[in-house]
Formats: structure tokens, C-alpha cells, sequence
């Protein structure tokens, strides 16, 4: 996307470009397919193509109303809300509608602006014929409609293109970070046989002399269970992502004992809701990376996620030294989560980070999936993603 711009960014001076440019097109080529309209015998030799090219100009500049209406109309709400969401029959009874509108806005255009003005720049031996106002209502309608069918299929059509192209490059995108993270597990890879029984074995023998020590080969071991049994999958229930956080934060407690104020607040139940796998633990990890590790006195945490419909609204905060620490890489966990969620949950999330002077806040508002069982999970994320 980034090697093309004009076309596909969407910063707003590249798109007023983009935007300006077409109906600059649109509107010479209309005015030049205006001018060689041809005329009756009797008014054709006293009036040529480039003494009628000023006239069409203003005509072409007064119908760009009626076709600027259609193309955005088309653009920015049947094609996003109706045909890329499957809605095919809303999508052929709006593109119906909106052609008769476009036509009959063209006519009223040619009534009310088009015909004075003609008659007042144009001789009198050159003006056309007066007809009955139906009848001229009628052929503007039929010119109007030929006009928007142009019109709105060179726009929808590009529409189309750049949609399928962005998310073909979104897909391919997605390919390359999964082949690479595959690639980094498979260099860090010990069998898990082997990995989960010397943490059963150490378990075993800490267990009765030292149970906290017990404690955390135990939550290490859930961990690592969920890491490598479940975030394989394009998709995770939501609950089994959130007992892991819960695991992770009371680890991380541990080493605090009882100087660490934490409160956590979930909901019990989370649905048939799915989430892409360790996408919330970053944000939480950095909590304790660059937030209580610096802090010598009262650190403290707050997380709180509700559930509303299919969004999940989680908001993060922490308390942080009032004097900051230089540490390396701050920042990278985060900028990895905001990637994911715009590879994943495009236009379907929100992030908001405050970094303030003693307090880390992070709002998270994500769109999830509700989905029944775990195989009908890949097949729509695979569907989202290779369509």
C-alpha cells in the first residue's frame, strides 16, 4: 500500500487528489462527448464542436451533481453496508433505486438550471425546440439514467478493485507474519512431553517444602499448556484467553507478596465468543515490564473487561515511577498489538493509550466472533481471510 499512495492511501490530501483528479476526467469527457452530440442539419454548419465546447462545459460542471450523488451513494453505502457484507438482494433494490433518483435528479437538473441557462447564453435561431415539460422530463430521465449507469459502474468498479486489492495485500501480509512467527517458535521449540514433565517432576518434589514455589511451576504449566495446545488456532474461546491472563497476573503477584494492590474484574460468563490468541497479554505484560518492576513503593494494577453484545471493552491501567526509567524496547509489545489488530479486527476496534505522568491507561474496544465450536472458528477465519 505504501508503494502507491495516490491509489491506496487513505491520508486525506492523497484522497482529494484521487478524488479531484476523476471528476476533473469525468467532467472534459463529458463536455467533449457533449460537444459532438450531433445537431440538426439546419443548426450544424452555423454552430461547430469548438464554438458548442464552452456550453458543454457548463452543462457537463451542472450534471455533476446528479452524478457525484450516485458514485458516493454507491461507494460509501450500498457496496460497504450492502454487496461486501453478502446482501446481494438490498444491494440490487438500493442500486435500482438510486439510478431512477440519479435520472430524475439529472432531469430536474436539466429543467430547472440546464434549459434557463442555454436560453439565455445561446442565440435565438440556436435554441431548441420547446416540447411539453413531460416529455422533456422524460428524455432527461432516460439521459440521465444513461449517463449514471456510466458513471456509477467506472466508480464501483474501482471501488471493488481497490477493496479486493488491499485485502489481497492484507493476506498476504497476514502469510508472512505467520510463516515468520512459525518460523521463531520452531527455532525456540523444546517437545512438550518433555518440557511438561519436568515441570510435573519439579511439581512433585516442591509441592510439600515449598508450596509458593509449587504454585508457580503449577500457573507456569497452565501457561505453557495454553501457548502451545491452543494459540495454533486463528481463533481461542475468549474465556481460556482470559484465564490465562488471570494466571499470568497472579505469577507476576507472587514476586510482590502482599505490596502489590491488584483488582481484576471479568465477566463469568464470555458466550461463544472468540478472540485471536495472546492478543491482550502484551498489553498486560508492559503493566509489569516498564510499570511495578520501577516502582519501589504501592504498585498497583487495575483491569476491567465487560462484554457488550459481541464488543469486548477492556480498560488497563497501572501505576508508573513519576520519574521514568530508560528502558530497551519499551514500547515494542505494544506496537505489536496494534499490527495484529490491524491485520485481524480491521475497522472493528479501537485502541486508546495515555501515558501519563504517574498512570499507564490502554482502552481496548474489539469486535469479537461468536462462534459455535472450535472447527466452525477456523472455517470463518479462514473464509475472512483468503475470500
Amino acid at each position: 500500500m505504501n508503494k502507491y499512495p495516490f491509489i491506496f492511501s487513505d491520508q486525506p490530501q492523497y484522497r482529494i487528489q484521487r478524488h479531484l483528479y476523476f471528476w476533473a476526467f469525468w467532467w472534459i469527457f463529458q463536455a467533449v462527448l457533449y460537444s459532438f452530440t450531433p445537431l440538426p442539419a439546419s443548426l450544424g454548419p452555423a454552430f461547430a464542436v469548438w464554438e458548442r465546447l464552452p456550453y458543454s462545459l457548463v452543462e457537463s460542471a451542472i450534471y455533476l451533481i446528479a452524478h457525484m450523488f450516485l458514485a458516493y451513494s454507491l461507494m460509501y453505502f450500498v457496496l460497504p453496508r450492502l454487496l461486501l457484507k453478502n446482501r446481494y438482494l438490498a444491494t440490487g433494490i438500493w442500486v435500482f433505486i438510486l439510478f431512477i433518483a440519479t435520472g430524475a435528479l439529472s432531469s430536474v437538473l436539466s429543467l430547472v438550471i440546464v434549459d434557463p441557462v442555454r436560453n439565455f447564453v445561446l442565440p435565438a435561431y440556436l435554441q431548441p425546440i420547446t416540447r411539453p415539460r413531460a416529455v422533456t422530463f422524460f428524455q432527461g430521465l432516460l439521459a440521465g439514467l444513461r449517463g449514471g449507469i456510466t458513471i456509477g459502474g467506472m466508480a464501483a468498479s474501482i471501488k471493488l478493485m481497490k477493496h479486493w486489492y488491499v485485502k489481497e495485500q492484507r493476506n498476504l501480509q497476514l502469510q508472512k507474519e505467520n510463516a515468520e512467527a512459525q518460523l521463531q517458535l520452531l527455532k525456540a521449540q523444546i517437545h512438550p512431553h518433555f518440557l511438561f514433565n519436568t515441570l510435573n517432576n519439579i511439581y512433585s518434589h516442591t509441592q510439600n517444602v515449598a508450596p509458593i514455589a509449587s504454585q508457580l511451576v503449577m500457573g507456569l504449566s497452565d501457561m505453557l499448556r495454553f501457548i502451545l495446545h491452543e494459540c495454533n488456532q486463528p481463533l481461542v474461546p475468549l474465556s481460556k484467553e482470559l484465564a490465562m491472563i488471570r494466571d499470568y497476573i497472579s505469577l507476576e503477584k507472587i514476586r510482590y507478596d502482599d505490596r502489590f494492590d491488584i483488582h481484576i474484574d471479568t465477566p463469568a460468563d464470555t458466550g461463544n465468543l472468540h478472540i485471536a490468541p495472546l492478543l491482550l497479554l502484551p498489553l498486560v505484560e508492559n503493566c509489569f515490564k516498564h510499570g511495578a518492576s520501577n516502582m519501589l513503593e504501592q504498585p498497583w494494577l487495575n483491569l476491567q473487561i465487560q462484554l457488550k453484545d459481541e464488543t469486548m471493552e477492556m480498560r488497563l491501567m497501572n501505576g508508573k515511577p513519576a520519574s521514568p526509567t530508560h528502558t530497551a524496547g519499551f514500547g515494542i509489545g505494544i506496537h505489536n498489538v496494534r499490527k495484529r489488530l490491524e491485520l485481524l479486527y480491521p475497522g472493528k476496534h479501537t485502541l486508546k493509550i495515555a501515558d501519563e505522568e504517574e498512570v499507564f491507561v490502554v482502552v481496548l474496544s474489539v469486535q469479537l466472533e461468536q462462534v459455535r465450536g472450535l472447527r466452525r472458528a477456523i472455517d470463518i477465519k479462514l473464509q475472512d481471510n483468503y475470500a
